[in-house]
């Protein structure tokens, strides 16, 4: 049975809702498949992060792309994560919106820490390709306790957001979770770490998908649970370098 996921996107229930049955041949679920996949996706939201990204320099409001992206995109990751067989054809397009929120929010970061987008893109990949290596290489496994400590600190993480985002609507701050004190970029530092270690469960999500014989479009799924960990990776990056350079 395929253990639980860190990420939302992947967990238990996903291949139930998938229907999955004995495929074979070219209805198969496949790593191949879903490496290409995940360089469709990733192309498609560079893309839009570029137009976005472009425009800002340029002049351009992108507020408007950045608020729209933030929210197409999580409607159509909630669409995706609860109906898989939508992904071949919600994914590129939650990759667009994402983009374009992702590149209006690079943007504004550049434009005050020049270099700091380039770092954090470099950063991730470095990370994205070292845990791979260390994954296929069997350096880390995916334990179940493994899963269930990632499972139950990336909940954590996400209830500490919520309840952050809830409270400054009442003009209330978290303590630490903003600030460029010690303590807050120990926070971000442990939350770049857990974002990482999502990747693991990722890798052995699509690794026992394959071997189970999951069907095709599951590929654009794995892609998409991918995509979902390198942005918010990437994303933390990016603030954890803010609270260095701000120093």
């Amino acid at each position: 049975m395929i253990g639980r996921s860190g990420n939302p996107a992947l967990n238990d229930k996903t291949f139930e809702r998938s229907g999955q049955g004995s495929y074979s041949g070219a209805e198969r679920m496949t790593i191949e498949g879903t490496v290409n996949k995940t360089f469709i996706t990733l192309a498609v939201l560079l893309g839009a992060a570029f137009a976005t990204w472009s425009m800002y320099f340029k002049g351009g409001d992108v507020t408007p792309y950045a608020i729209g992206g933030a929210i197409g995109g999580l409607i159509c990751a909630l669409i995706i994560s609860f109906a898989p067989r939508t992904a071949p054809f919600l994914v590129p397009v939650y990759a667009a919106l994402e983009g374009a929120f992702l590149g209006a929010v690079s943007a504004s970061f550049e434009n005050k820490y020049g270099g700091i987008t380039l770092q954090a893109a470099l950063i991730t990949m470095c990370v994205f390709f070292a845990l791979l290596v260390a994954y296929k290489m069997r350096v880390i496994r995916a334990s179940e306790k493994f899963k269930l400590g990632v499972f139950a600190a990336t909940a954590g993480i996400a209830l500490v957001y919520l309840a952050s985002m809830v409270l400054n609507m009442f003009g209330i701050t978290v303590p630490y979770l903003h600030d460029n004190s010690l303590a807050g970029i120990g926070i971000s530092l442990v939350i770049v770490v857990v974002a990482a270690l999502n990747l693991v469960l990722d890798f052995d999500f699509i690794e026992q998908g394959a071997d189970r014989g999951a069907p095709k479009f599951m590929e654009w799924y794995g892609a998409f649970g991918l995509i979902v960990t390198l942005v918010w990776l990437y994303i933390e990056i990016v603030r954890l370098l803010s609270k260095l350079r701000s120093r």
